[in-house]
């Protein structure tokens, strides 16, 4: 094999493993939104309650705003559609759920709660810069 061919299979390589790990990537982070929103859509009653003990205003309203988000979000991530919009509403839309509900302050739980949701806003802003990839409806 010489330099040429050489390089031209690392880029092959290259080229693949960016698609698969921006696949695989995608659904990783779609997983707890998908699993979040049909959780507060299934319970949400529950959901509501404990919106309500947080003080939040127009619970129903923001309730179902939340399973939206998160669900449809989440589910938009997966398939790779539209993914740099549903990225930014995503990002946009933890940052008052951070805030709200995972005072770091409050417990050593709350604090791991909060670096983990630093650490997914911090994935949807790599999305949102890099796109979906080639494995995606958007293709790119």
């Amino acid at each position: 094999m010489n330099a040429t061919e050489h390089a031209t299979g690392n880029a092959a390589l290259s080229a693949n493993l960016q698609n698969y790990a921006s696949l695989f990537g995608r659904l990783l982070l779609a997983a707890i939104f998908i699993w979040s929103g049909l959780g507060k859509l299934l319970h949400f009653s529950g959901t509501l309650a404990y919106m309500e003990s947080y003080g939040v205003p127009m619970k129903e309203v923001l309730g179902a705003a939340a399973v939206v988000i998160e669900l449809g979000g989440g589910l938009l991530l997966a398939i790779g559609w539209k993914t740099r919009w549903a990225a930014a509403a995503v990002f946009l839309f933890m940052i008052p759920i951070t805030v709200i509900f995972h005072n770091p302050g409050e417990s050593q739980t709350q604090l791991i709660h909060f670096m983990k949701n630093l650490s997914i806003m911090g994935g949807l802003l790599m999305l949102l810069a890099s796109g979906p990839g080639r494995l995606s409806v958007d293709k790119g």
